[in-house]
């Protein structure tokens, strides 16, 4: 049996740029396996207008390798978009735009095989056996889980709701109901109540950020306007419409030190930090906050706007009787609870890391925390040091809000590569950041330990992180 180099289970965004890094190394032997039949990324909210809320440079692969033909540069260039893209002046491409561009590096790249769901994985001897519902086997030295993460809905939610996932799929029924209901506090929330509000002026907007969600859409013509017999309702739990923060030196906070210091916390403490970051790449842009404003104040112009934005408001409960929803929400500040009824429900409730039901056979041999999750090391191998199985965007509770950073995405390959490799392909630039995140370094032995105090795990604060396991240099 064919022994792969690499063996990668799921192609989104982050493992088909492995397998874009990986295309050109001869001595490097991927295969990369998806149940989908083609690669499409968030079908569901491909709203117009939209545009994702990194830079251009976070595709696939450029901050590994700006020269790669793989580039999202050189995919303008391949399909005469390059000048009207540098006459648009923006740094944040289409939604739409970086979707074709994916697609178009998935069709040059032979090792990517479609339709073959993987049901199990086995190891045997230095090698893994990864099998498919086709009943093909897989051999390879290195696994890399790049499966993705799940739409997430509240137990307590019951009946026909409609997650973010699928809106486009339920839009024209959504436009056509009574009235509508949007339970969420981040981007996706923010699109979709904009979209559905009515046909108003107003274009797309992107803005830098840790994610890789996507900026203010333009309103389709034919969208419910302002009108009797329709309403709109958007709640969210968070205390008010937070917009993502994207200030530079916020920004450093997607950095290869900051993971390191992250990396190096305690648990508790990387779990409350968890909590209180989500603001910094789960918040809307500033421009489309703006915009919806823009949109509520032109359709008050004409009367009253038959909606409700409701703050710092929990969805307790919802249930359907076959025609309407009934809404158990509980303000927080007030402390008061009440219910609302609603005909549609749309829940923009985010998506959560899954650990797939193949990895059962070979659990034992992987890492994990007191919660139950993978415990991914800091070169997101999660075998005990042995660095032959890595994560892919299932390790944003032991390294922080870069996980999902399309930014960040090139790095991680290029640092898995290394691993895989024994030395860097790739350079990694390991010091990007001007700030520090642990104690200075030039702080003295005695204000920087106290009596009893655990040691600083290492590479923490120091700016030169340790040596990731594997990695020659």
């Amino acid at each position: 049996m064919r022994v792969h180099d690499v063996v990668g289970i799921g192609i989104g965004p982050f493992n088909l740029g492995l397998a874009a890094l990986s295309a050109p190394l001869d001595d490097l032997d991927t295969v990369f396996l998806d149940a989908a039949d083609e690669f499409r990324w968030h079908p569901g909210m491909m709203i117009e207008g939209a545009t994702i809320q990194v830079p251009f440079l976070a595709d696939l692969v450029s901050m590994a390798d700006p020269t790669s033909p793989y580039s999202f540069l050189n995919h303008l260039k391949a399909t005469g978009r390059l000048y009207p893209f540098y006459i648009r002046e923006s740094f944040y491409p289409l939604r739409a735009e970086y979707d074709a561009y994916c697609r178009w590096v998935a069709a040059q790249l032979p090792s990517l095989r479609w339709g073959r769901r993987v049901i199990g994985l086995e190891q045997e001897g230095d090698h893994y056996l990864v099998t498919t519902d086709r009943g093909e086997t897989f051999r390879g030295r290195h696994v890399v889980l790049g499966v993705g993460t799940q739409p997430v809905q509240p137990e307590t939610v019951r009946g026909p709701v409609v997650h973010s996932a699928d809106y486009l799929t339920h839009r024209d029924a959504l436009r056509t109901a009574g009235s509508v209901t949007v339970i969420g506090s981040g981007q996706s929330a923010a699109e979709i109540y904009r979209d559905l509000l009515g046909e108003a002026r107003g274009s797309g907007a992107g803005g830098s950020g840790a994610g890789g969600s996507a900026g203010g859409p333009t309103v389709a013509p034919g969208a419910p306007a302002a009108s009797d017999g329709y309403r709109l309702d958007w709640i969210t739990r968070s205390p008010r419409f937070f917009p993502m923060e994207y200030t530079k030196l916020t920004l450093e906070m997607t950095s290869p030190e900051y993971t390191d210091h992250f990396h190096g916390l305690p648990l508790a403490l990387r779990q409350q930090l968890g909590r209180e970051q989500r603001g910094l790449y789960k918040g809307i842009s500033g421009e489309l906050i703006d915009e919806i404003y823009d949109t509520l104040y032109e359709l008050s112009a004409s009367g009253p706007v038959p909606t409700t934005l409701l703050t710092d408001t929990e969805l307790l409960e919802a249930s359907w009787n076959g025609t309407r929803f009934r809404l158990r929400l509980r303000h927080a500040q007030l402390e008061q609870e009440y219910e609302r009824e609603t005909d549609a429900l749309v829940l923009a409730t985010g998506y959560s890391a899954r650990v797939p039901a193949f990895l059962d056979p070979v659990r034992d041999r992987f890492e994990w925390d007191a919660l139950g999750r993978l415990d991914v090391a800091r070169d997101y191998s999660i075998d005990g040091g042995r660095g032959r199985v890595f994560v892919q965007n299932g390790e944003e509770h032991t390294h922080g809000l870069t996980a999902p950073d399309l930014g960040f995405g090139a790095w991680r390959n290029a640092q898995i590569i290394a691993n895989i490799c024994g030395h860097e392909i790739y350079p990694l630039e390991r010091s990007i950041a001007f700030q520090q995140f642990g104690v200075p370094t030039d702080a003295s032995a005695g204000s920087r330990y106290g009596a009893g105090a655990p040691p600083r795990p290492a590479g923490v604060g120091t700016g030169a992180p340790a040596r990731p396991a594997g990695v020659l240099r």
